[in-house]
């Protein structure tokens, strides 16, 4: 039987390649790996070509992380520390809209979690340091998010509403890890079902009326703890009439 299919929402970027500069099509292989090891099959949505006919096709999908979202798309001018991919925008914006019409699973990652409620009519802080007084949220200044070294990012407990599905999946607290400087402000149509205790940092985000969209704050995809793909990989799998057989042990 075959596996749920589950969409990743990538990035493109120039990168040199045998010794040549090309543009390419781009995403963490540790999003590849969280899909596969939770018993998914995960497939690159490139931003390049913007449709939601792909959301036809799918049985899941994954909004990445990555960068900023343009403030302009809840009618706020940019902060200076604002750096935005209007290309990238429009197509998860698009894809977003379209998934949670056709009540697709949804899982989205720190910007993911920001476009689920700057989809739905909310808004983000654009920088979190001139709210909370501190850059707690992305560790270092200057750090890599994608270097193998945990250093790169934050570290901070998380506490998860009672009675949300959120806790029912991670219980009522964890330590997570983070690298981002906005934040959801407004959650549009989304309820906020977990935050930072120390600094009320908007940190998951659910629609209990829909199959499954979750939103995190953190990175799940650089832990060991792959809760949130393994449900994801279930509620797809559900939606689509697969088997359990059909998931990874």
């Amino acid at each position: 039987m075959r596996r749920p299919l589950i969409g990743l929402t990538s990035y493109a970027e120039h990168v040199k390649y045998n010794g040549n500069d090309v543009m390419a099509g781009m995403l963490p292989m540790s999003y590849v790996k969280a899909v596969h090891a939770t018993g998914g099959r995960a497939v690159l949505i490139t931003p390049d070509d913007p449709d939601t006919d792909v959301i036809e096709s799918l049985d899941g999908i994954v909004f990445a992380g990555g960068g900023d979202v343009d403030p302009s798309h809840w009618g706020a001018e940019p902060h200076p520390a604002t750096d935005t991919d209007p290309v990238r925008d429009l197509s998860e914006l698009m894809l977003m809209r379209a998934a949670l019409d056709a009540d697709l699973p949804v899982l989205g990652v720190c910007r993911g979690m920001q476009l689920m409620a700057v989809a739905t009519g909310g808004s983000l802080h654009q920088h979190l340091p001139d709210l909370v007084g501190h850059d707690r949220h992305r560790a270092s200044p200057g750090t890599d998010p994608l270097a193998a070294d945990s250093s790169s990012f934050g570290r901070h407990d998380v506490e998860v509403r009672r009675g949300s599905r959120a806790m029912a999946l991670l219980g009522s607290h964890l330590t997570v890890n983070s690298f981002h400087h906005q934040a959801v402000d407004d959650p549009g149509t989304f309820t906020v079902s977990g935050w930072c205790p120390d600094d009320r940092i908007v940190e998951i985000l659910e629609d209990r009326d829909l199959t499954f969209a979750l939103g995190v704050q953190w990175h799940p995809e650089r832990t060991r703890d792959l809760r949130v793909f393994a449900a994801l990989a279930e509620a797809a799998a559900r939606r689509s009439g697969l088997g359990r057989s059909s998931l990874a042990a």
